[in-house]
């Protein structure tokens, strides 16, 4: 069988090779896009990261595709609703970066409210050592509202509680047991925006979640607080979070994710895109002209976001520890040798 093995770092080849030596496998640094999908066609089993969109068309034009194997927890980039009606497994990776995700979400908190980018900036740039504008906030005695309490949300709230902070939470399908333990008091979503001095998102990004903070409820939002979002950018409309910043709802913002992420890294690709794109609205890629015209606005708004100077943007780096990325490519291999036994694992939803 052959394994087709995307988005690639270098050294993965030799592990993938001793761990699974019956396999053809296929290695490569690029994206799996619809413009090389072509020169891979024989593949059985597909590895891929965030950035390979995997719909319709990908896998029709995979005929003996078996297995995708994300190496993610979302797995909002693959159109798992086709896959399964074509028999395709779909393998993710539910648990990886828990501590990894948790530490960076911190790291953002801390680094927002207590200007610590900032002074380092300054330093760097004019050598000043002016305290004017660095005056920050404590965590310590500071409501922090949690939006999802799996695993990532859940050692959020450890971490927070060894700051002092006190924590709110909204989850679909809430903890009790855990809320027991750790002091946490569950509220509907309007409520804990209204009573929180920091929210942090830690939920999936699917149809239920998509834009789940947006234009309407973001204006109940605590005037003053700060927003981290560490999960994934569609779960906050983009043009909400301009509007509460300006409006001065919002503080400062802390970001590891953006909407249309993605399409920032291939701006070039979609401009091109854009101006060829009829009157009609049909185009090379067969997308219409009003989903060209938004995710051009979007990306638009996230370079506004970028200028802002109460706004910290990462590049979806939080998951991106040592221990993390090996962790994602042994639970990968396991997926993998467990799909070859006819006793697949970690299978989406």
């Amino acid at each position: 069988m052959k394994l087709g093995f995307f988005e690639a770092e270098g050294w993965e080849k030799e592990i993938l090779e001793r761990e699974l030596p019956d396999l053809e496998i296929y290695f490569t640094t690029e994206r799996l896009i619809k413009e090389n999908v072509k020169n891979f066609k024989d593949l059985d089993i597909l590895s891929i990261f965030i950035c390979s969109e995997i719909d319709k068309e990908i896998i029709d034009s995979l005929p003996n595709l078996k297995l995708i194997t994300t190496r993610s927890t979302g797995y909002d980039h693959i159109d798992c609703e086709y896959c399964r009606s074509k028999g395709i497994v779909v393998c993710n990776v539910p648990e990886y970066g828990t501590k990894t995700v948790a530490e960076w979400t911190i790291g953002l908190m801390l680094n927002l409210m207590r200007k610590i980018y900032y002074a380092i900036d300054q330093i760097k740039e004019s050598e000043s050592f002016d305290l004017k504008n660095l005056r920050g906030e404590e965590l310590y005695g500071k409501t922090l509202g949690v939006i999802g309490t799996g695993k990532i949300g859940k050692e959020v709230i450890k971490l927070a509680k060894a700051f002092g902070m006190n924590i709110l939470a909204y989850d679909a399908f809430p903890d009790e047991n855990f809320a027991k333990e750790y002091n946490v008091t569950y509220l509907t979503l309007e409520e804990l925006l209204k009573n929180s001095d920091v929210i942090t998102i830690h939920v999936n990004l699917n149809p239920s979640t998509y834009h789940l903070i947006n234009k309407e409820n973001i204006k109940f939002i605590k005037p003053g607080a700060y927003l981290i979002n560490t999960a994934r950018g569609g779960i906050v409309e983009t043009e909400a979070l301009l509007y509460a910043l300006k409006e001065g709802i919002l503080k400062g913002v802390a970001l590891d994710v953006l909407e249309e992420e993605t399409e920032i890294k291939e701006e070039l690709e979609l401009l091109v895109k854009y101006t060829t794109t009829d009157k009609r609205g049909s185009n090379t890629d067969e997308r219409g002209l009003g989903d060209l015209k938004e995710t051009a606005f979007t990306l638009w708004q996230n370079h506004i976001l970028m200028k802002m100077p109460n706004v910290l943007i990462t590049p979806h780096n939080a998951f991106n520890s040592k221990e993390a990325i090996e962790r994602i490519l042994m639970t990968t291999i396991e997926n993998i040798k467990k799909f070859l036994e006819g006793n697949p694992v970690n299978l989406v939803k």
